[in-house]
């Protein structure tokens, strides 16, 4: 049982888990901000321009059925115009996930792309170092041939 803690703890304290927790919770902040300009800044013009029309009161009101003795309840609607709104969020919210996705896919490239340095050159000493080691070598390759 006390493995099984540890593991947990190991998994809710690395990175990934804490950054898709921050993630959530911006992700579900900004889906409000979307939610307030469709509803109180895109939508209200776009309404005006069609006659007046405010979208969240779009709905059709479907027939209800009167039964005798039983209280008179509150006709059913479909409420096309909040799901117009919802999808005008989706649209908004989902092209700027695209923009996010594309602009990090861009940088994660130009880092990959970024090319690498030539390794230094040697300094004289290796060089010399280098014939030396090379000649040493080619001295004892003649030595095991004789």
């Amino acid at each position: 049982m006390n493995s099984f803690f540890n593991d947990f703890k190991q998994f809710a304290v690395k990175g990934n888990a804490v950054d898709m927790a921050v993630g959530v919770i911006i992700g579900g902040a900004f889906g409000k901000i979307i939610s307030s300009i469709v509803n109180d800044i895109i939508m209200p013009p776009i309404g005006w321009l069609i006659g007046g029309v405010k979208f969240s009161d779009l709905k059709i009101t479907l027939p209800s059925v009167e039964i005798a003795g039983v209280e008179a309840m509150e006709p059913a609607t479909i409420n096309y115009g909040n799901f117009i709104q919802t999808a005008f969020d989706f649209v908004i919210i989902a092209f700027c996930v695209f923009l996010m996705v594309r602009g990090l896919g861009k940088l994660s490239r130009k880092k990959a792309e970024k090319p690498v340095a030539a390794p230094p050159q040697p300094s004289n000493e290796e060089k010399l170092l280098t014939e030396i080691r090379d000649l040493l070598a080619a001295r004892q390759e003649q030595a095991k041939d004789l």
